[in-house]
């Protein structure tokens, strides 16, 4: 199937049209025309190699909208004309002890990522959600309402899920103290899901600034890092911690605002993170982890719980043309709180 995309040909180079061709559908596929595609920070990092695994040419993208336009003959869950998602898996085993279990992103032979990785059949690149349209297995699409904002639910499938899965696999809840540090696309999601679930949220911000933002999301304090009068007062005061951060920063601070057996949870640095005394952790029995993204049933929970509580990521949509400008304004964090790309607009570089 031809289909065009935005890709980057090379490490640095800026994204541009490139026409390519989607697998033909198998038994088990679903066929989608893409409405909408957020743009993830580690979008910016793979484009420009800054994890040392990029390759090229790439069509990033995993924060998929669309609707099904074909359904390979096995196809029993979707139909012509559903509104559906897909997020960062594409395919994995499905037969290992954490597929079965519903944790194919912890697949034992690796799952299949959405962009940026190799069909498991072929080898083929898989290329992602800055394009017209996708081809996904059935087990790896989602079911969207067709009573939402479609353009504000795309970054739900990585943001959304990212924070959603540590707050459920951590049995956040009615009563918990949650801290979420950071306020950009995953933090922001990780304030109203936590409200959502019942916890009282505190954004833990270098910057006062952004102390009206966060209570306009649904926090109910702010705490500022820098102001270390404030954080000698907070210790000890939350059960858990979602660390948003997405660049190598000090967790120290953090640990000591752990009540005992509390964890901080990082879900943003893919990085070499800075020491620290390990009897931070010793003296409460606390915990230093980390989350990745939640399987296909874990995602669909979620899609549907946003439907039902009308949660949506805060958004700004932009042309597919105007993608390097985001790139630069994500880059400086000047956006509130994710972009989400108008395929529409695709269709601009076909009539030219």
């Amino acid at each position: 199937m031809q289909t065009l995309g935005y890709a980057a040909a090379a490490i640095g180079a800026n994204l541009e049209p490139m026409p390519f061709k989607r697998r033909e559908l198998r038994p088990e596929d679903v066929a989608i025309e893409i409405l909408y595609c957020g743009v993830c920070h580690s979008d910016l990092h793979q484009v420009r190699n800054d994890w040392r695994s990029s390759k090229y040419p790439m069509v990033p993208g995993h924060e998929i909208i669309g609707r099904v336009t074909a359904v390979g003959a096995a196809v029993g869950k979707f139909k012509l004309g559903d509104a559906v998602g897909v997020g960062c898996l594409v395919d994995s085993c499905l037969s290992c002890d954490q597929c079965r279990k519903g944790e194919e992103q912890l697949c034992r032979a690796r799952a299949t990522q959405t962009y940026n990785d190799s069909d498991r059949q072929t080898g083929e690149p898989t290329f992602g959600g800055y394009s017209q349209a996708i081809v996904v297995r059935e087990e790896f699409v989602l079911k969207v309402s067709e009573d939402v904002d479609l353009e504000r639910v795309a970054p739900l499938l990585c943001a959304g899920i990212t924070t959603y899965s540590p707050l459920k696999r951590w049995n956040a809840g009615l009563g918990t103290r949650l801290g979420v540090v950071g306020l950009g696309g995953l933090g922001h999601m990780a304030v109203k899901l936590g409200v959502a679930l019942g916890c009282e949220v505190t954004v833990i911000t270098t910057s006062e600034s952004k102390s009206a933002d966060a209570h306009a999301l649904g926090a109910h304090q702010v705490l500022v890092s820098k102001d270390d009068e404030a954080m000698q007062a907070a210790s000890s005061s939350m059960d858990l911690i979602i660390d948003t951060v997405p660049v190598a920063h000090d967790l120290a601070p953090y640990i000591k605002l752990l009540d005992i057996d509390g964890s901080v949870v990082i879900v943003g640095a893919i990085d070499m993170l800075p020491s620290f005394h390990s009897g931070l952790l010793l003296g409460g029995r606390k915990r230093v982890s980390g989350s990745p993204i939640g399987g296909v049933a874990e995602t669909q929970e979620l899609l549907d719980l946003c439907a039902e509580k009308g949660i949506y990521a805060d958004c700004e949509t932009i042309a597919m043309q105007d993608i390097g400008a985001a790139y630069a304004r994500m880059d400086k964090s000047d956006v509130k709180y994710r972009f989400v790309i108008d395929m529409a607009t695709l269709a601009k570089e076909t009539a030219a």
